[in-house]
């Protein structure tokens, strides 16, 4: 699957098979999230791997669906406010690199077989609690990670080039 492929098919994954990724699946999905590119190159960020059947039920308390803390793992992105680079204007970009990592990660996974579902509706004080994340480190996105077990054929909904680009101005 090229990468044209894998941006035009991957679709969000709420259903999973019971079965185990294999460990060179999982290397080869958070190899593309460490080869991210990210501002500065400062790579501000860091991924918790969530196996343990008891601690991906814990995560329930910050993501109430079954379906997530069911998935065989749940990756957890995390950004660091102080490490990351920022624009003259204060503007931090941490948030960017962990996104742009995590959509690294979550086409990787698509490529392999695997499905992802981009987390961001959690509540972040009970995700880190969960977790033992420290104060100084930003939850910004989770993803489930499992082999589908559904098929959701292409996706349809997308604005036109029409509505989203312009050209020299807006």
């Amino acid at each position: 699957m090229d990468v044209f492929e894998a941006v035009k098919t991957r679709r969000s994954t709420r259903k999973f098979k019971d079965s185990t990724i294999e460990k060179e699946k999982l290397s080869k999905v958070l190899e593309a999230a460490r080869f991210a590119p990210s501002a500065a190159n400062l790579q501000p960020w860091s991924f918790i791997v969530v196996s343990d059947k008891t601690i991906r039920q814990s995560l329930f308390s910050g993501y109430s669906r079954q379906w997530f803390v069911d998935a065989p793992i749940i990756i957890v992105a995390c950004g660091f406010p102080d490490k990351g680079w920022r624009r003259k204007d204060g503007e931090k970009y941490y948030p960017l690199d962990v996104a742009i990592a995590m959509q690294n990660l979550i086409l990787a996974a698509h490529e392999m077989g695997l499905g992802t579902c981009w987390i961001a509706a959690f509540d972040e004080k009970k995700v880190k609690k969960a977790l033992d994340i420290p104060k100084n480190v930003r939850v910004i996105a989770m993803t489930p990670l499992g082999y589908p077990d559904e098929d959701k054929g292409p996706i349809t909904e997308r604005k036109s080039l029409e509505e989203i680009i312009h050209y020299d101005k807006w």
